[in-house]
């Protein structure tokens, strides 16, 4: 059964950071690019960042741009979400996503075959 479980989500005060990590199980996604995206309440699911398979090529939203960093670590299975910076609009349930093969830069949430569960950030202001 294929698993992608989010970690290190919770409550921060703005300017400050946190680390996402997604650990996937169940299948390699050594080949499939990895996304982020985030949902807040009333909002549409938006693509936050992205990166390929091997971690040469990514993409941010503008939103996000210059604060957030998405990496992977194809060894462990797991892709990561460092944010900095941290504003009350970055509140949102933030989910993993795993590409379809050979889909090699996804930027639409239907190019993503598998999902987390999400897990909750909150920024205060």
């Amino acid at each position: 059964q294929v698993q992608l479980v989010e970690s290190g989500g919770g409550l921060v005060q703005a300017g400050g950071s946190l680390r996402l990590s997604c650990a996937a199980s169940g299948r390699t996604f050594n080949r499939n690019a990895m996304g982020w995206f985030r949902q807040a309440p009333g909002k549409e699911r938006e693509l936050v960042a992205t990166i390929t398979w091997s971690g040469g090529n990514t993409y941010y939203a503008k939103s996000v741009k210059g604060r957030f960093t998405i990496s992977r670590d194809n060894a462990k299975n797991t892709v990561y979400l460092q944010m900095n910076s941290l504003k009350p609009e970055d509140t949102a349930v933030y989910y993993c996503a795993a590409a379809r093969d050979y889909v090699s830069f996804p930027l639409s949430s239907d190019e993503y075959d598998y999902w987390g569960q999400g897990t909750q950030v909150t920024v205060s202001s």
